[in-house]
């Protein structure tokens, strides 16, 4: 009878220990899966506001593209001014002298022009 109260001691002992270390070990994935959730989180609020960064960034460089932002810029940031026609060069080429100038290319190695 001795004998199989011990031996009933150490299986129920084992069986306390195997209980306690699983819980042991789903608390600890518990608390790793709750950190993992609040990282995602944070990411995820990241990622929004890197969104409306870039919609805002897509707007802001769609309206440098416009005619009318161009010239605004032109006159006043850089100065510039529409030219007079004195600075105006008027430039007609003749069909000989187109042909010449894409012969000249070609022998010279760089693609005819279209």
């Amino acid at each position: 009878m001795i004998g199989r109260g011990r031996a009933f001691l150490v299986v129920w002992t084992l069986a306390i220990a195997a209980t306690a270390s699983s819980f042991v070990v789903h608390l600890a994935l518990r608390g790793q899966t709750m950190q993992l959730g609040y990282e995602l989180g944070r990411a995820r609020q990241e990622q929004a506001r890197l969104r409306e960064v870039k919609r805002v960034l897509e707007l802001e460089a769609a309206s440098y593209k416009t005619p009318e932002r161009v010239e605004l810029v032109a006159r006043t940031l850089l100065g510039m001014e529409p030219p007079g026609p004195e600075r105006v060069v008027s430039i007609t080429a003749s069909p000989a002298a187109s042909s010449s100038v894409r012969g000249d290319l070609v022998s010279a190695g760089a693609e005819e022009p279209p």
